[in-house]
């Protein structure tokens, strides 16, 4: 298995240039030490420009962006070709200097469910090859969709492919969440001609790479470990400390300093189980109910999956809880709200049944929050159990009623653990993940390079 490392180190160069493209480009040839020049990066069933939190935008959205903004940051140029939804887009966008959106007609641009994409993938994938070969050096794919367009645009340029899963259906099926259908057998297939297909395919931790190699006989060879980022000069606590600034925040957002806030940020869908942590005050309350009088619970984030058959069903649960009167129902914000939405909570609660990595997790962490988590896949990375949060194995309601109890008896613990997961989340920035994924596509370049 290819390491990289992840640490945030070095210097930035400046940006490359990120203007609309047009006429017909020159053969590229790969760089100087064979780093490429110019990436295609897909995300067919998801736009970067779309708002994460809400639909089938999320960790991934992020991911896509930060990484190709930091790529152009060294000095490769990364156009990302998406799905048009919607008549009124342009066909191209500047998302960022040497960052540019590319929108691709494949199918109807809306009504299209995810499940209905795969019918619509070679047309994806024909709208992608309409751009001359020799313009990219190599294709990125993110999740199975985009992957399996991605093999048939690397075959027809003859380029390499680097293929990122961010989840994985064998490992959703074998911990489903109450209510969530199994993944279709389609996407299984899927995967494994992804896995077979791809020049190197990027873990987000040693345990998504043993778990390629376990569920899809992935060889050990082609997985390189890249930890995924935060974006640091956002995400990061106040300056004034962890306990002022949550006071700040908490001022802004109308919310009361005295309060324990137990914050869920995310889809909602069982996938990520945000009825856990209802579940799990509900019991507290009964435990504890003059802590009634000083909790506040935030649910940040928009139905998604297959929580949109049932778009209100969290606040149904919360009224047969009896806890209406301290939860508060919030809509996915911006990147700079969700940051003070970080800082002014007690704590972070991610009760997942599945997760590649966790953003989430790590952004909060990045703004002097601790968290408590499921122990599942990537979140055994992400937070640094006893020190910068706590992991909870399984997804009983008493368990995370217990974790939550502990920062109520002492409420100083959440500065504590904050200030530990801020040191904590230090190593992972997003500058450092571009530098090990540019080393992945270099050494996929050097392998593909014809001996003289």
């Amino acid at each position: 298995m290819s390491r990289y490392a992840t640490r945030e180190e070095g210097p930035r160069y400046g940006p490359a240039h990120g203007s609309v493209l047009t006429g017909s480009p020159l053969p590229r040839r790969p760089g100087a030490h064979g780093r490429p020049r110019r990436v295609a990066m897909l995300s067919v069933h998801t736009s970067p420009l779309h708002q994460p939190g809400t639909g089938d935008a999320g960790g991934m959205n992020v991911y896509i962006v930060e990484l190709a903004k930091r790529l152009a940051g060294i000095g490769i140029e990364v156009e990302i070709f998406t799905r048009t939804t919607c008549a009124a887009l342009p066909p191209s966008v500047e998302l960022a200097p040497g960052v540019l959106v590319r929108h691709v007609d494949a199918g109807p641009h809306e009504g299209l469910g995810k499940d209905d994409l795969p019918a619509h993938l070679s047309a994806f994938a024909h709208g992608v090859t309409r751009a001359r070969a020799g313009h990219y050096d190599l294709v990125h794919s993110h999740y199975w969709l985009s992957g399996h367009a991605g093999r048939l645009v690397a075959e027809r340029w003859g380029v390499p492919l680097v293929h990122v899963m961010h989840t994985m259906a064998k490992v959703k099926n074998a911990c489903p969440a109450e209510g969530d259908a199994p993944e279709p057998a389609a996407r299984v297939i899927g995967e494994g001609q992804v896995v077979r297909a791809a020049d190197r395919l990027i873990a987000n931790t040693e345990k998504e790479a043993e778990e390629l190699r376990r569920h899809y006989d992935a060889d050990t060879g082609r997985v390189a470990v890249v930890h995924p980022g935060v974006d640091l000069e956002r995400f990061r606590p106040d300056a004034r400390g962890v306990d002022a600034g949550r006071a700040a925040a908490r001022s802004r957002l109308g919310l009361p300093h005295d309060a324990l806030i137990p914050l869920f940020v995310g889809r909602i869908q069982p996938l990520k189980a945000p009825d856990v942590l209802l579940r799990a005050v509900a019991r507290l309350l009964d435990e504890r109910p003059r802590l009634r009088r000083r909790i506040v619970v935030p649910v940040v984030g928009g139905p998604s999956g297959s929580g949109l058959a049932q778009p209100e069903g969290l606040q149904k649960l919360a009224a047969r809880l009896g806890i209406c009167d301290v939860v508060l129902f919030r809509p996915p914000v911006g990147q700079d709200r969700l940051a003070d939405w970080y800082r002014a909570a007690s704590v972070l609660v991610m009760p997942s049944h599945s997760e590649s990595f966790g953003l989430v997790a790590v952004e909060a962490q990045a703004c002097g929050t601790p968290v408590v988590a499921a122990e599942v896949g990537g979140l055994t990375v992400a937070v640094r159990d006893g020190v910068s949060g706590v992991l909870v194995p399984g997804h009983d309601p008493a368990d995370y009623a217990r974790a939550l109890r502990g920062f109520a008896d002492d409420p100083a613990r959440s500065a504590r653990m904050g200030r530990a997961a801020a040191e904590h989340a230090r190593s992972f920035g997003w500058t450092a993940a571009a530098a090990a994924t540019a080393e992945v596509y270099t050494a996929v370049l050097r392998e593909r390079r014809p001996t003289p």
